[in-house]
């Protein structure tokens, strides 16, 4: 019916908001920012955290099966190593073991493949290794792989402590305790450790009393160098400088005479006047040769002829040749 206020809806209804006393700042936390947005590895839910957390198992997996019962001792010698800035090293290969054992190296632990094909060199490693008490351990190829750093070990890897360097004095006192004129090497910008290797090979079979490298800019001893010098790393005393030319010009005040090696030279380095006499031989690096400031520190510049189609030698090559050549003009002048 008209008029009929009961009706449902006929009426508007209105309603008042009440007024709300304020929060006093209860809120104000709620206002504030969350701070920035953390990083992918750090969300759970992202996948980059899954992959850092395998990678953390991982690590922890490898250095456990380092460590073993010996893992105190391995960590403080980590520790140790990491505080000289300079990391654990690892020989590979039957021969590097070999030579490494005889010259008893410092070892730190001896793998050995689980299935490891035996020879002469072989039973000789296990046989030094038990001998001495050694940590001795077997490993699948498959770690040997991955503590190697995939180069070519055979089946056999000592994990050593950082490389123990000398100092230039040193290879004096040894010059003078073999009764011979020093015969030392020293390598100007070489960064190729094959080639450092290869010179510690060429420096051991021909007599010489060790090899000189600068800090910067030059590779040192590493796992690479041991593997390609076959263990003369082990016999071959290394100096390492941080200036070179002052290295060369105290090695000088000492009596030797310094050559340097390079295609333009003076002289053959079959003539070299200075082979029977105390001597350095310097080679300059693989792309640039010598310095102009370890240049003008030599006494003399000595060349070795090739072919006119090749246009030098690497330094390892032309370090072999010139030990070889002063070693012949020495063993000349003793018979004559």
């Amino acid at each position: 019916m008209a008029g009929n206020s009961q009706r449902r809806g006929a009426t508007r209804r209105t309603t008042k908001k009440a007024t709300t006393a304020g929060t006093g700042g209860k809120n104000r936390r709620s206002l504030e920012g969350k701070g920035p947005t953390p990083k992918a590895e750090d969300r759970t839910y992202h996948p980059a955290h899954q992959r850092k957390v395998e990678a953390e198992k991982k690590a922890a997996t490898s250095s456990g099966a380092r460590s073993g019962p010996r893992g105190g001792k391995d960590a403080k010698a980590r520790d140790r190593a990491g505080s000289q800035g300079t990391a654990q090293e690892f020989v590979a290969g039957r021969n590097a073991v070999l030579e490494a054992l005889r010259a008893e190296t410092p070892v730190e632990t001896v793998f050995v493949s689980s299935r490891l094909e035996s020879d002469d060199r072989t039973k000789e490693i296990l046989e030094i290794a038990m001998g001495r008490g050694y940590d001795l351990r077997e490993a699948s190829r498959t770690d040997l792989d991955r503590l190697t750093d995939g180069s070519v070990h055979q089946g056999v890897a000592l994990h050593v402590p950082p490389y123990e360097y000398k100092d230039v004095d040193d290879l004096l006192d040894l010059a003078a305790a073999s009764g011979r004129p020093p015969l030392i090497v020293a390598l100007d910008g070489v960064t190729d450790p094959r080639n450092v290797g290869a010179t510690l090979r060429s420096a051991g079979a021909f007599g010489a009393h060790g090899v000189v490298v600068p800090e910067r800019r030059a590779a040192g001893v590493t796992a690479s160098v041991w593997k390609v010098s076959a263990g003369a790393a082990a016999r071959v005393p290394v100096a390492r400088v941080k200036n070179l030319v002052r290295a060369l010009e105290d090695l000088k005040q000492a009596g030797c005479f310094v050559v340097g090696l390079d295609a333009g030279g003076d002289v053959e380095i079959s003539g070299l006047p200075f082979a029977n006499d105390p001597v350095v031989l310097v080679a300059g690096s693989e792309g640039k040769g010598l310095s102009r400031l370890v240049r003008s520190a030599c006494d003399a510049i000595a060349s070795i002829p090739i072919s006119s189609q090749t246009e030098s030698l690497n330094a390892a090559t032309a370090t072999g040749i010139s030990l070889y050549e002063v070693a012949r003009l020495r063993r000349e002048a003793a018979e004559g």
